[in-house]
């Protein structure tokens, strides 16, 4: 196996990052360029760092006022087969036996199975074989994937999601891998939590985007965006992105260039363009082109609406809306599962848009986990009513309609069949015996109609809905299917994630249209 000698030019017993009157960042540079490539077309050849890496490394070990490291969480996003696995690998020994390398140090990389977790330790591995000064310093345990410098009693584990016993860990320095598609962020947040006993630690994400928003990496990217537009004041956070905009041509070679800095050095120009045509000729490959080699935030359905059209409508409400018009629409799920009540107002200038769930309390936590959305967090704010008990109780949510009915003018109720007697006793039991009840199907018959009206509404920005999260949320997680006549509904069962507020929401809108007052606003009439 050949390895690299020591750079021509340098003392015996000096290193290239050790060369006097490097910067921090310099050395760090330093000691990656003395690794090997190990794999690709490129393997056998000293790593070389392009601009594009430089400028990233700089903005996470350039020095502050004080000389410190300011930054404790790095995150670069980008495009597949851009060299993440490289940089990564190089970056773990770089703090394990390199220039950011401290005594008994801990290294981790964290990826969310077991086999992605091999991965960048059979890289490290690679690189350690080929070089002398690695290979005289680490000791490898393959089965356990473990790595430790008997010199100064430092050591590298690789992590994975789906195996237990992450707590009491110090890390100095952490590596994620592909967060990005990780179901929940319990690895990510024991480790970032553990940093704190370190002088310096450091947590680096390098990934794709994930599929959608309330992913653990879009969380992270949406919070990077704000640090850098210069709304939120975090020097320990760092975001590199590269991606397609939503607007961006997707057949465009310009467009590809914007998520993949390597395209045309070490990233096939000629593989993203296979992959590029092959996209337009196949929808079905579509999202997956635009979430792995544009790196999109795009879902593999093919979603109702676009999310940045419902965020569109995501103006507060009118602060002057008691005893005004609305129209509800009840949404009740099985016992176990999300209920959405919706309230909608017609006004002047469109419809505003009130919304409450419901979910019953006993483990809530599991559901957060299962459905990968936080409700405790929604509960706490008021969004979500956690029921007692393991089913969803419907007196709470007759209660609600009996607060709304003598706060505001409710003109009717559209709803499900689905456990509705239940609930027509409760509300009986409150005292609301004149709301009329409109039977609302959830076919192709009476869905169409609604499905249209919420189409059409928010594209013409008739809807606010003041960034309800979790009717965001049932937006974000809706899918149509259409019948051979044409007509479409939301379909519960190729969704990603819960609807029932979209549902509910249809429904609502729907029945304002079926029953208009003189005061209500009707979305059909042509103002010509």
């Amino acid at each position: 196996m050949k390895k690299v000698a020591p750079a021509t030019g340098e003392a015996a017993d000096r290193q290239p990052w050790e060369k006097r009157g490097l910067t921090r960042v310099g050395r760090v540079i330093a000691f990656l360029e003395a690794l090997p490539v190990t794999s690709g077309s490129l393997a056998g050849k000293p790593l070389k760092m392009r601009p594009w890496q430089r400028r990233f490394l700089k903005s996470i070990y350039g020095p502050d006022a004080k000389g410190g490291r300011p930054v404790r969480t790095a995150v670069l996003c980008m495009a597949r087969k851009n060299g993440k696995t490289g940089l990564a690998a190089g970056l773990a020994l770089c703090h394990l036996a390199g220039p950011e390398a401290e005594a008994r140090g801990q290294v981790y990389s964290a990826a969310n199975d077991r086999a992605q977790a091999a991965l960048l330790y059979a890289e490290m591995a690679a690189i350690i074989e080929r070089v002398p000064f690695l290979d005289e310093r680490l000791s490898l345990r393959r089965h356990a994937k473990e790595i430790e410098n008997m010199e100064d009693g430092s050591v590298y584990a690789a992590l994975s999601a789906d195996v237990p016993g992450k707590h009491g860990l110090s890390p100095s320095f952490v590596v994620y891998d592909e967060l990005g598609q990780a179901p929940k962020r319990d690895l990510f947040d024991a480790l970032d939590t553990a940093m704190g006993a370190r002088a310096e630690p450091l947590m680096l994400v390098i990934s794709t985007q994930a599929a959608d928003d309330l992913a653990p990496m879009s969380e992270l990217i949406d919070y990077g965006l704000r640090v850098n537009a210069g709304e939120i004041g975090d020097p320990s956070f760092h975001l590199t992105l590269y991606a397609a905009p939503e607007d961006a041509d997707p057949w465009s070679p310009a467009t590809w260039k914007l998520a993949n800095p390597a395209l045309g050095d070490f990233r096939s120009l000629e593989d993203v363009a296979r992959q590029a045509a092959q996209a337009q000729r196949i929808p079905s490959k579509e999202a997956a082109f635009k979430n792995l080699i544009l790196n999109m935030r795009v879902a593999a359905e093919t979603k109702f609406l676009p999310l940045s059209e419902w965020k569109a409508c995501g103006a507060p409400l009118r602060p002057d809306l008691d005893g005004k018009p609305c129209w509800l629409a009840l949404d009740m799920a099985a016992t176990r599962d999300l209920t959405a009540l919706v309230a909608v107002f017609p006004g002047e200038d469109g419809v505003d848009v009130m919304a409450q769930f419901y979910l019953p309390a006993d483990g809530l936590d599991d559901r957060g986990e299962r459905d990968r959305v936080p409700y405790t967090v929604w509960r706490d704010q008021g969004f979500l009513t956690a029921t007692p008990g393991a089913a969803t109780d419907p007196r709470f949510i007759a209660a609600t309609v009996a607060q709304l009915c003598s706060r505001f003018n409710v003109r009717a109720l559209a709803y499900d069949r689905w456990r509705i007697e239940t609930f027509k006793m409760a509300l009986a039991d409150e005292g609301v015996a004149d709301l009329e009840m409109i039977e609302h199907g959830q076919g192709y018959r009476d869905m169409a109609p609604a499905v249209d009206i919420v189409e059409r509404m928010v594209a013409e920005r008739k809807l606010r809905h003041a960034n309800n999260p979790i009717l965001t949320w049932c937006m974000s997680n809706a899918v149509v299917t259409s019948d051979p006549a044409g007509n479409r509904k939301l379909d519960k069962s190729r969704a990603t994630g819960r609807i029932d507020g979209a549902v509910a929401l249809a429904m609502a809108l729907h029945a304002m249209d079926l029953k208009p007052e003189a005061e209500a606003w009707e979305p059909w009439v042509d103002a010509a």
